[in-house]
């Protein structure tokens, strides 16, 4: 493996956040501070794509972070760092709006999606409609395997669910999405070309 290979890549930052979280165990702030920086913007993401709430989902990510400080001594290593980290965010997401119905929130800005990913925005919008016409837990499951990139094993453990059950959920969101696109795209029987 080379280091421009993803999984060399993966294995490296998995060992320098190990690294960092040893070090945040030791009450090392500094090490929190860089841990922060590392998953603030895909915790506010995932956090915000849950509640919809930019205040929300800014305070819920300071309170990820603390109980990664308070409970950084009992990371035992036996999952990466992101798993365990996403795992906190979702057990926390999910106290605080237990009393609310769950949706996903809208995807970045258009300049951010065209930035980021190149994505042609028209498309971009006919899948994020698709997604949200999805059950909640089909979309959870999207959103933690394709936008964040976690593994069905790394998703089950965040989500507390066999991963068999996560295989199922993604099988099920990608026939329902399958078949919500399709029906999308196929022209309007009563456009205005006749």
């Amino acid at each position: 493996m080379t280091m421009n290979d993803p999984v060399s890549e993966r294995i490296v930052d998995n060992k320098h956040e190990q690294s960092l979280l040893a070090r945040v165990a030791n009450e090392d702030r500094d090490a929190l501070g860089s841990l922060f920086r590392i998953y603030h913007p895909r915790l506010f993401k995932f956090v915000f794509r849950l509640t919809r709430s930019f205040s929300i989902a800014d305070e819920l990510v300071n309170d990820i972070m603390l109980v990664v400080w308070q409970k950084a001594r009992s990371f035992r290593g036996e999952s990466k760092v992101s798993t365990w980290i996403f795992g906190i965010a979702y057990r926390q997401t999910m106290r605080r709006v237990s009393k609310k119905k769950i949706a996903l929130a809208p995807f970045a800005d258009a300049e951010d999606i065209a930035a980021e990913n190149g994505v042609n925005l028209e498309q971009e919008d006919w899948i994020r409609h698709g997604l949200h016409a999805l059950p909640e837990v089909h979309q959870l499951t999207v959103v933690l395997v394709f936008y964040l990139g976690l593994s069905y094993e790394e998703t089950a453990e965040v989500t507390d669910c066999p991963v068999n059950t996560v295989k199922t959920r993604m099988f099920h969101a990608r026939k329902k999405l399958k078949k919500l696109l399709e029906e999308s795209a196929v022209p309007n029987a009563y456009s205005d070309e006749d």
